[in-house]
């Protein structure tokens, strides 16, 4: 693939987390975050990318929900747990993206706010206007998406260079 063609990176926030006595890295799904999760999966499939990477937030939250929307795909993608994902800062989510091979054009990144939501808001230079203006009203729920473009290497992702393509948020 050429560094010129368009690059897409998801920005998935997990889905809707309980709260039982444990640390929040070990804090699994709601009843609702698993229900939220398998249709993220379906609408993340409706996209039509065919993802060549997932990175995943170890947390437990990130790790549930990941294996939920992923039995929706027709194809599961190469998926790297990463532990810098934990509480990034969009900086080092960056960071973390910049070290991507490019040999992948689709990557699919599950996270937590406020750095995924960070990310989006700060990698979106420009964008279609219905997305960006439902991601404004809705902010970054949980199990939300955004996709983004861009061109290029992955070495030269950074602050607006991409274009928001589309966002999906569940219903509250």
């Amino acid at each position: 693939m050429s560094v010129a063609e368009s690059r897409r990176i998801v920005l998935f926030r997990h889905a809707k987390a309980d709260w039982p006595q444990v640390t929040d890295h070990e804090r699994p799904l709601a009843d609702r975050g698993r229900m939220d999760a398998a249709e993220a999966g379906r609408r993340l499939t409706d996209t039509g990318i065919a993802f060549d990477l997932a990175l995943c937030s170890t947390a437990v939250r990130t790790r549930e929900t990941w294996k939920l929307a992923v039995q929706e795909f027709p194809q599961r993608p190469k998926t790297v747990y990463e532990e810098r994902t934990y509480e990034a800062s969009p900086g080092e989510l960056i960071a973390l993206l910049n070290e991507t091979p490019d040999d992948a054009q689709n990557v699919l990144m599950i996270g937590h706010n406020p750095g995924i939501q960070g990310l989006a808001d700060i990698l979106a230079g420009s964008g279609e206007d219905e997305a960006r203006e439902r991601m404004a009203r809705r902010g970054f729920p949980a199990a939300a998406f955004a996709v983004l473009s861009f061109g290029g290497s992955w070495k030269s992702l950074e602050p607006g260079v991409a274009t928001l393509q589309d966002y999906w948020a569940p219903a509250e």
